[in-house]
């Protein structure tokens, strides 16, 4: 029985910290001690003589650990020294969400600006300074893994990269999923697998890009444009910056296509806006072209023949508390 329960995938695990009602005094020790236990240990000190107020939400899968790290001023170190006596062996790519940030290393300093990421190995030395507070993604992978990944990559100096509007798809979907995993109750049981190839792609500057990876950039690029009616295959793999052939390979290994995929998935966020009542006083028409249908009987046929009924059918039951099947 016991070698049954071996052989069952590890469970991600959820940890969860804030300073609120821990003593002044107390708070830094406690936040270090966190940190240690569920993403790196390191050397924390505050920047003033006002009380330190952080919170931290951490996501440990089998290969990758994931947090959203919020704190007011301080100033995060790991030295040589310090290293030495708290070795880690990950690459930590820190996302900036708000504020500003600095970030010493052996080669110089970089600034960090909210849309960006620095990617750096966490037993090089480095210090972190945030004058304004911190608000930010952390996401870090066993060394031997990132080599793997990154095609042998030596991360000899801190590699920054944008994940904001305007940059790469991988890049930006990479922090959507983090950010999504982390806010989840129960993350999808592919996330370790989706962001470990998503990261594939940017650890190795888009040349180790895999079906998985595009695919995933391909599906949250679809996502945020799903109201464009003229939403097509070749914007998205234009966009994803591969071939729309390579798409079409990439969709194929999940089994679907994808028009299907965008078709789908217009419908299902039509179905939830007819069953919101955030939505009631939209009318059938402005839901379908809020979800990118041209033409409102195109949208209810196609509705009707996924979900065996039609829309004025769904939001009817939806106000009578029927549940969504």
């Amino acid at each position: 029985m016991a070698s049954q329960q071996n052989d069952l995938p590890a469970l991600p695990r959820t940890f969860r910290f804030t300073t609120q009602g821990i003593a002044p005094v107390s708070r830094v020790r406690l936040w270090e001690s966190h940190n240690a236990k569920a993403l790196i240990s390191l050397d924390i000190r505050t920047i003033d003589e006002s009380p330190l107020h952080a919170a931290e939400v951490n996501l440990q899968f089998p290969s990758l650990r994931l947090a959203q790290v919020q704190g007011t001023a301080q100033i995060v170190e790991r030295s040589e020294s310090f290293i030495r006596q708290n070795p880690t062996d990950v690459v930590a790519i820190f996302f900036a969400l708000a504020g500003d940030a600095f970030f010493y290393h052996r080669g110089g300093h970089e600034s960090l600006k909210p849309g960006q990421a620095i990617m750096y190995d966490a037993d090089l030395p480095f210090m972190r300074g945030f004058a304004e507070g911190l608000h930010e993604l952390v996401l870090t992978v066993p060394r031997p893994l990132f080599r793997e990944l990154s095609g042998g990559t030596a991360l000899n100096r801190p590699v920054r990269f944008d994940f904001g509007t305007g940059a790469g798809p991988q890049a930006q979907q990479l922090a959507r999923m983090i950010r999504a995993a982390l806010a989840s109750e129960q993350p999808a049981d592919d996330v370790e697998d989706t962001v470990l190839e998503l990261f594939r792609s940017v650890a190795s500057g888009g040349i180790a890009g895999s079906d998985a990876g595009y695919l995933a950039a391909a599906k949250g690029y679809i996502e945020r444009h799903l109201g464009d009616p003229a939403l097509s295959t070749a914007e998205v793999s234009a966009a994803v910056g591969i071939s729309e052939r390579q798409l079409g390979r990439a969709f194929a290994a999940a089994g679907l296509t994808p028009g299907r995929y965008v078709l789908g998935l217009r419908l299902d966020h039509g179905r939830a806006l007819l069953a919101s009542p955030a939505a009631e006083g939209l009318g059938v028409g402005e839901i379908a072209a809020r979800v990118g249908f041209l033409s409102q009987n195109y949208f209810a046929r196609t509705f009707k023949e996924r979900f065996n009924a039609t829309p004025l059918q769904t939001r009817k039951a939806a106000r009578a508390g029927v549940p969504l099947e």
